[in-house]
């Protein structure tokens, strides 16, 4: 960026829908400025930034983009795209979204960054909802909602940022962390790192980032991250089969599937926990948590009473509701390791059978895990496959839903590919029983068979 941020009076977003985007719209608009944005479909977020007096065009109109003095953009947005032409071609300054969090978040004493392949929403939430409960009055920026604060940002104060940091075309390169969280490294987003070891290289960039005094918490159960070179001064290791500086031991879990563990500390005991959300993965969430709680001395009781108040955040295995006894959950799950974490989690609740309705996400990430998607999705009871979201591409890979189907048939013959949620939700209607599991599963808006069922409006 040419100037500085205060510089800047009018600003427009392009993809202002989005989770990251709307959330730096809102809080522009609460910094004084004068804050338009487009996107290419209505959404609930949309509607939110017009209720506060964000003008939102759905579509393109380039006369807007000609009023302002900067133009943030999205990863997912084309050079081609009409706006970003416009205000590249008539010098009006353009900046990445990722680029000009970085900026954004440098006027704050402490920037907590979360990352991982898996699990970032949930972990800033719980660190978020940590330092809430402590009345610390952070300033915080998610990828989903965190019912805490009706949403997924917080404007706080200046001294904490709690920043969900993401890997994709190493966006988390571009902030200025004062403590970093790595929760896991995995194969995703080959669509651009290609390898994991490209994957592996970026997060050791994004380790080296960070300054010598900084607070770097990491999982030493990750087989990828016990791969990098971290020599940092302040790092502290979590884990549940390894022997980290703190580690969950005597796991139980209640009917619901809740777990309670005892935590130790340097091979001491610390304390007992007990979490609102399901799943061993959740655990070593709750190990970050603490871990970096602990080095900001935030008092043990405010982890406690969080963590256990803490229900999850929207669409990571979020209980929706019931359709003529069976039980309806939602999950933003899109890669195999995390659909693994979702079987799992359905394994903890009392059921009769299973009903995953799985909605890839890309064509590129249904080719890459297209063996591995079919591996996981196998084991549960019966599977329904939905249309391939597309989001950003087009599909050059000729990847099918029916490749998916044949896979999963070898080990499952109980698979069907329905094309549209209209169609899922009848189908479920017709075969769902009393004390079943509904799984919606997938990054794009494959909940909307949820809501059809649950009788809800669904948003265009």
């Amino acid at each position: 960026m040419k100037k500085e941020i205060k510089d800047y009076q009018n600003i427009h977003l392009i993809g202002i829908g989005g989770a990251s985007m709307y959330s730096i719209a809102a809080m522009l608009k609460h910094d004084g400025k004068t804050v338009t944005g487009s996107d290419m479909q209505e959404s609930d977020n949309t509607k939110y930034l017009e209720s506060i007096g964000i003008p939102v065009v759905i579509g393109h109109d380039t006369k807007i983009v000609n009023q302002a003095d900067l133009v943030i953009y999205t990863a997912a947005i084309h050079d081609s795209d009409e706006e970003l032409f416009f205000a590249r071609s008539h010098d009006i300054e353009t900046v990445e979204r990722a680029e000009f969090l970085g900026e954004y978040t440098k006027g704050y004493e402490n920037l907590i960054c979360i990352s991982g392949t898996h699990g970032k929403s949930t972990t800033t939430s719980m660190v978020a909802s940590v330092f809430l409960e402590a009345g610390l009055n952070p300033t915080i920026h998610i990828g989903a909602s965190l019912k805490k604060i009706d949403g997924n940002y917080y404007i706080g104060d200046k001294k904490y940022f709690i920043l969900e940091a993401c890997e994709y075309v190493d966006s988390f390169l571009h902030f200025h962390p004062t403590s970093e969280i790595i929760l896991n490294i995995d194969d995703d987003h080959l669509d651009y790192f290609k390898t994991v070891e490209n994957t592996k290289k970026s997060f050791q960039k994004y380790i080296d980032i960070l300054p010598s005094n900084g607070y770097l918490v990491v999982n030493l159960d990750d087989d990828n991250i016990r791969d990098l070179k971290i020599d940092h001064k302040q790092v502290l290791t979590y884990g549940i089969h390894s022997k980290a500086d703190i580690v969950a031991k005597n796991i139980t879990y209640s009917d619901m599937g809740f777990p309670t563990f005892d935590v130790y500390f340097h091979d001491e005991f610390f304390d007992s926990f007990t979490l609102g959300v399901l799943g061993n993965h959740n655990i070593l969430n709750a190990l970050a948590t603490i871990l970096m709680c602990m080095n900001y001395s935030i008092d043990k009781k405010y982890i406690k009473k969080a963590l256990k108040e803490f229900g999850g955040v929207g669409r990571r295995f979020e209980y929706l509701g019931e359709y003529h006894g069976a039980h309806i959950f939602d999950d933003f799950a899109h890669h195999p390791t995390e659909i693994e974490a979702t079987y799992h989690s359905s394994e903890s609740i009392k059921h009769n059978e299973t009903w995953a309705v799985f909605q890839s996400h890309t064509y590129s990430r249904t080719y890459e895990h297209l063996k591995e998607f079919a591996e996981v999705l196998s084991k549960f009871d019966h599977v329904i496959i939905s249309d391939i979201y597309p989001a950003r591409e087009t599909n050059i890979w000729n990847v099918k839903e029916d490749d998916l189907v044949a896979l999963i048939k070898e080990k499952n013959p109980n698979v069907i590919h329905i094309p549209t949620y209209e169609e899922i939700a009848k189908y479920l209607k017709e075969h769902v029983k009393e004390n079943d599991l509904i799984l919606t599963i997938g990054a794009g808006p494959v909940n909307q068979v949820a809501k059809l069922l649950l009788n809800q409006k669904v948003s265009s």
